[in-house]
């Protein structure tokens, strides 16, 4: 009996190991998987410079948790003559740039009706956010200019909103806007001819705010007055800059009322800020990141904020003004490193499906969430996410219909400055490779969310056929294996020639560690040349009749020249 026991405990031992020899087997070939990119119409757009990215006021003695992470990256200090942060900037043809943050509405402009000494920011952990006033002198904000003008960029600026308050009983801040000092900048600006892309109206201040607060009711009527000044001083200009506000998180009752009350067309801009993973401090970043539903969070905000403009009957238009994921500047090997860019790129393509026009990272320098290392200057991973994005995404959004993991997220837009599509695919599992094929969808299938499967936002795991191709090519006595592509007009993959090819840009860790700052793309560590250039971003080729192999903890994107899409005509 208990030989006859140990032989069946044996072969139920051998039985287990065996499935989990399978599994692995099976995890390292993939599982299978479709994504449907209906291409028939776009279901949103965003703006021609949808990637956007901050410069802020912090000093070098700006610390949090214990660490000075901002070093020499404020807008009255950073080291406007390297190479890497000029190269950095020009490589997007343009860059929009937002400049602002917490201090923003602590900064006094140093022209000629400001009666005072202009002098910088002073630590005073008594004052709100821990410092003084400062000053912005003119000279510096030439040399500003003259950076913007070199480099390309698109420049907001952010300007201080709390001149002229007084405190309220109800702890918030009331009264009038102080223009004067604000109004003698923007002259001055356009004085000089300084190309400014938009002027946005206070920082954090919507709401329950953060340090203070004000009501919708008076940030409308400053708004109107910023529009009135704008208009004034750029009535002979063909271009007049956008009038941006309120860069605050959202309240749906603050933000509704300040649409209503400056609609049809006073507030060009509404402008909210991102930080929906909590602290920087916070140990369980990766964790959350990596988590569909803490993702999934967002699509609430999106979605209410559009459908508040959609139904107001304003012409205004949302942005993200600022987002770092995690407040408090960040957390180092974080939110700096190769894990971030799956959050930061589902943000983007989250944001793009419900009509944000523009989405401003915070930071471009600075912090532990910067784009750029603070002191080398060289590019974290995500700076190349934002590139790519920037490169290969058009302004439309297509609907991606799937079932499946949650682990996959997929976003679909028109290929940027090419025919066909571009489809982003993010595998937030450690374990498992997933084979992509693409089919064009035709119509949402029965039961699927309006904007694909499950979430609303387009999740995918995806293999390149159609499925109105491979009903053609029945009917017309072609081959049912390998290759199926579709008939233009009709949605699809249009007809090719033996031999067609897909572009593919796989980025992964280096050494395959979620916290590396080194990026890999298609296997090649990216790194700035000697004379600090960017460097060039190379797709590999892949067989269009393949499907699409995704790694795990991976990132691809892929350019699908021979999808026909209407959309994208």
């Amino acid at each position: 009996m208990a030989a006859a026991g140990l032989r069946l405990l044996g072969a139920v031992w051998l039985f287990a190991a065996l499935l989990l020899r399978l599994g692995a087997a099976a995890a390292a070939a993939g599982q299978a998987a479709v994504a449907a990119v209906d291409g028939r119409r776009a279901i949103a757009a965003t703006g021609e410079d949808f990637v956007c990215a901050t410069l802020d006021w912090w000093p070098p003695d700006k610390c949090d948790y214990g660490t000075c992470a901002w070093g020499r990256a404020g807008l009255l200090n950073l080291d406007l003559s390297n190479k890497v942060l000029l190269n950095a900037v020009r490589a997007f043809s343009p860059l929009k740039l937002r400049l602002g943050g917490s201090l923003q509405d602590k900064v006094l402009y140093g022209t000629a009706v400001l009666r005072r000494p202009c002098t910088p920011f002073v630590k005073n952990e008594s004052e709100m956010f821990g410092f003084t006033h400062g000053c912005l002198p003119l000279r510096r904000w030439d040399e500003l200019n003259a950076f913007f003008h070199k480099s390309g960029a698109k420049i907001v600026f952010g300007l201080n909103a709390m001149n002229g308050r007084v405190l309220l009983p109800d702890g918030s801040m009331g009264g009038p806007w102080d223009y004067t000092n604000a109004a003698s900048l923007i002259q001055y600006t356009a004085y000089k001819g300084y190309h400014i892309h938009g002027w946005e109206l206070g920082n954090e201040l919507s709401g329950n705010g953060v340090g203070t607060r004000i009501r919708a009711g008076q940030y409308a009527a400053d708004v109107i007055t910023l529009k009135t000044i704008v208009d004034d001083i750029y009535r002979s200009n063909p271009s007049k800059p956008l009038v941006l506000a309120p860069g605050g998180f959202f309240d749906p009752g603050w933000f509704t009322e300040l649409i209503v009350k400056t609609k049809p067309n006073l507030l060009n801009v509404i402008t909210h800020h991102i930080y929906n993973l909590g602290a920087g401090r916070d140990t369980n970043l990766i964790e959350k990141i990596l988590n569909p539903s803490v993702l999934d969070g967002m699509v609430s905000i999106f979605s209410n904020l559009q459908g508040i403009l959609k139904s107001t009957g304003t012409s205004t238009v949302a942005w993200v003004g600022e987002a770092g994921g995690a407040y408090n500047s960040g957390h180092h090997l974080v939110t700096d490193a190769f894990v971030f860019s799956f959050w930061f790129l589902d943000q983007l393509g989250m944001s793009a499906k419900y009509d944000t026009k523009s989405y401003c990272r915070q930071s471009l320098i600075g912090g532990n969430y910067g784009l750029l290392n603070t002191t080398t200057f060289q590019p974290n991973p995500d700076y190349y996410s934002a590139l790519l994005w920037h490169r290969l995404m058009g302004t439309k959004v297509l609907a991606t219909t799937f079932n499946g993991t949650n682990k996959i997220r997929a976003y679909a837009h028109c290929a940027r400055d090419s025919p066909g599509i571009t489809l982003l695919l993010i595998n937030l599992s450690g374990n498992t490779k997933t084979e992509v094929s693409v089919t064009a969808q035709a119509a949402p299938a029965a039961g699927a969310h309006k904007h694909g499967a499950r979430t609303g936002y387009t999740t995918a795991q995806v293999s390149v056929t159609n499925q109105a191709a491979a009903a053609g090519e029945h009917k017309h006595g072609g081959r049912r294996h390998g290759r199926k592509f579709g008939h233009a007009p009709a949605p699809g993959f249009a007809a090719a020639a033996d031999g067609a090819t897909r572009d593919e840009y796989h980025l992964t860790p280096k050494g395959g560690d979620l916290r590396s700052q080194v990026m890999l793309l298609n296997g090649r560590a990216l790194a700035t040349g000697a004379d600090g250039s960017i460097p060039r971003l190379e797709p590999v080729k892949v067989d269009a009749a393949q499907p699409i192999a995704v790694a795990p903890y991976s990132i691809v994107f892929v350019r699908i020249s021979h999808f026909h899409a209407p959309a994208c005509s």
